[in-house]
């Protein structure tokens, strides 16, 4: 893989922050555009950050919101992409809706929009933000960094360090290394 990367994406979970520190979180990075990659944009234990209100709070901060989770959505309604009921990240990334997804990120990037996807999991190494979309841009060159507070963020690269605690996986049937989600779906 090339040292060198074009440009770089972020990522941030609500978990359950404040709205007002999230959105300075976001504001800390120049964040203009929220890509809600969740596949159901709601919450239970934080209603603020159902769909509509969580709209409402970023526009009046400046920060225009887009829904992506039909097509970049960590569970999908797809049962070709689940594995002994794990979600099987590989799979879905050779989907054709993931695909065309993955692209409009990639042509963010291209035209330096400063974005974030955000999911619900405030940890990036839990989540489908790091383990699949996170891998799949830094297959192309794109780094990913994974908002972890005001100012503060942690690379692509050090997610799956700490996913693979510091070793480097070694695949003896030259496969690439499988991601899954940590729960049971199905």
């Amino acid at each position: 893989m090339a040292t060198n990367m074009k440009g770089t994406l972020y990522s941030i979970g609500h978990g359950n922050k404040d709205i007002q520190q999230f959105i300075e979180e976001l504001h800390s990075f120049d964040i203009r555009y929220l890509v809600d990659v969740r596949t159901k944009p709601y919450s239970k234990w934080n209603p603020e950050y159902n769909q509509a209100p969580l709209k409402t709070h970023l526009s009046q901060a400046g920060i225009a919101y887009v829904y992506m989770g039909d097509v970049l959505g960590g569970m999908p309604n797809d049962p070709s992409c689940y594995t002994d009921g794990h979600i099987d990240y590989s799979k879905m990334a050779r989907k054709e809706s993931f695909l065309e997804g993955l692209k409009r990120l990639i042509t963010a990037n291209g035209k330096q929009i400063k974005l974030a996807v955000m999911c619900s999991e405030s940890e990036p190494s839990m989540c489908h933000r790091s383990k699949l979309i996170g891998q799949e841009l830094l297959k192309r060159e794109i780094m990913m960094s994974h908002i972890v507070g005001k100012g503060k963020i942690k690379s692509q690269q050090t997610i799956i360090n700490e996913l693979n605690h510091g070793n480097q996986l070694v695949n003896l049937f030259g496969d690439e290394q499988v991601l899954m989600s940590r729960n049971k779906y199905i």
